[in-house]
């Protein structure tokens, strides 16, 4: 059985303290005692094995540092672009793209997405997926905790893309995302909103050097097609 992971900032010296959030978790949810596994990640790629020497209090660990290492970044990185979905199903595009090994994650204000970030909405909205991010990375097992951007409309999108390989997932497009150039050092792969993308929007992002993919048969949810996405691209290079 894969050991629990907690977040560390790092450096992982011979003797570590957790505490705070990550301490809470290990000794007040988890229940560890001494003489337990764990292991530490930086959330950057940095990992560690510890044992548990010491517990305090109800969120406090001191751990004896193990064996250390830097995972591999996986080729080629790919960057999500998640059109914003509606609520009960934004923290789970978050968490199903970081599970399947999103490298960032950005969020999409299209056109048709419901719902909307303005205000003070912005920054709760982000947070929010952080927070799912970090969950969902250390469920995972991940090394590394896909970075969320800020938010971009289409115009700071068509920006974002301008030199990169994008490809939009969409319903209607002829290629099959097996068929495509997947060699590039990274990907950034767009995902629109339930209502589907525009004719016009496409057209902004075919016109910044985006191009229009099918995934399979089926036509997914927003919040599942990252996922579904990002394992086709796994089976197609060297990432898995």
């Amino acid at each position: 059985m894969s050991l629990p992971v907690f977040v560390h900032p790092g450096p992982f010296d011979d003797v570590v303290e957790l505490d705070g959030p990550e301490g809470r978790h290990a000794v007040t949810v988890k229940r560890l005692q001494p003489g337990e596994q764990i292991m530490l990640i930086d959330g950057r790629g940095a990992f560690a094995t510890a044992t548990i020497t010491a517990t305090r209090g109800k969120d406090e660990v001191t751990a004896a540092v193990g064996e250390r290492g830097v995972a591999k970044r996986p080729e080629p990185t790919v960057t999500v672009v998640q059109a914003l979905p509606k609520a009960e199903r934004s923290e789970l595009a978050v968490d199903l793209a970081t599970q399947a090994g999103a490298d960032a994650i950005v969020p999409w204000q299209a056109q048709r997405c419901v719902a909307r970030w303005t205000g003070a909405k912005v920054e709760k909205g982000r947070a929010k997926w952080e927070a799912a991010a970090l969950a969902a990375a250390k469920q995972s097992r991940r090394t590394r905790i896909p970075e969320v951007h800020e938010p971009v409309d289409t115009r700071g999108l068509a920006e974002f893309i301008a030199g990169k390989t994008a490809y939009v997932l969409h319903e209607e497009a002829a290629t099959p995302i097996r068929d495509v150039d997947l060699s590039a050092a990274e990907i950034v792969l767009i995902v629109g909103p339930e209502g589907g993308i525009g004719e016009e929007e496409l057209a902004q992002l075919t016109a910044a050097g985006a191009r229009a993919v099918k995934l399979g048969p089926e036509v997914l949810r927003t919040a599942s097609a990252a996922m579904v996405a990002l394992s086709a691209i796994g089976a197609l290079t060297s990432r898995w």
